[in-house]
């Protein structure tokens, strides 16, 4: 079950297009009323969650999952690369005005291939693996969506009490490369476990 939390922490806190808007809203003095953009990703993990959670255990029978799993580890450690890779190269971001709300949030989650990234591995390899299934789901969906939700919430409180240090590329690139070394652990322990 650690692996999951662990997962789904390095997956969803790792600076992505939702974080990234969160951050930037924060430092623009949004503040907490860019909140609500936080609650929308939140509720589109949520539905991502319970779609694929209960479609994925009818989906995928028991045989495949060995295989998914090493698939889905090898793939874990791409994205830990590329994130560890980010890490060393300085980018300016210059979509710093963006206004962000609710609707938003919940489209930009909705469409956001890191979703399916943060989902498709814990609902078709770590629940089945878990035993997590029926009611489970749904409760395991919620708290982890809940988890989404604090993600960019967690940017946009860096970004509107620390506007230097959040703006620091140097800061963004160790956050990114510890997100990467928690990536890299759940990819081991896809493959070996």
């Amino acid at each position: 079950m650690l692996e999951i939390i662990i997962y789904a922490f390095g997956i969803m806190y790792s600076p992505g297009p939702a974080n990234t808007l969160a951050l930037f809203a924060g430092v623009n003095g949004q503040g907490w009323r860019a909140f609500l953009y936080c609650v929308g990703v939140g509720l589109a993990m949520l539905i991502w969650f319970l779609v694929i959670g209960y479609l994925g255990s009818e989906i995928i029978p028991k045989g495949y999952q060995s295989v998914i799993s090493i698939c889905g580890g090898i793939y874990i450690a791409y994205l830990a690369i590329k994130i560890m890779q980010s890490s060393f190269q300085q980018k300016a971001n210059n979509d710093k005005n963006a206004v962000v709300n609710f609707r938003m949030g919940l489209v930009l989650q909705l469409c956001n291939p890191k979703a399916m990234v943060a989902i498709v591995p814990i609902v078709t390899v770590q629940f089945p693996r878990m035993q997590i299934e029926g009611g489970q789901i749904a409760l395991w969906s919620l708290g982890l969506s809940m988890i989404a939700c604090g993600a960019p919430s967690t940017y946009l409180f860096v970004g509107s009490c620390l506007k230097n240090v959040a703006t620091n590329r140097n800061v963004m690139a160790w956050l990114n490369r510890v997100m990467a070394m928690l990536l890299f652990f759940v990819a081991y322990r896809f493959v070996f476990t």
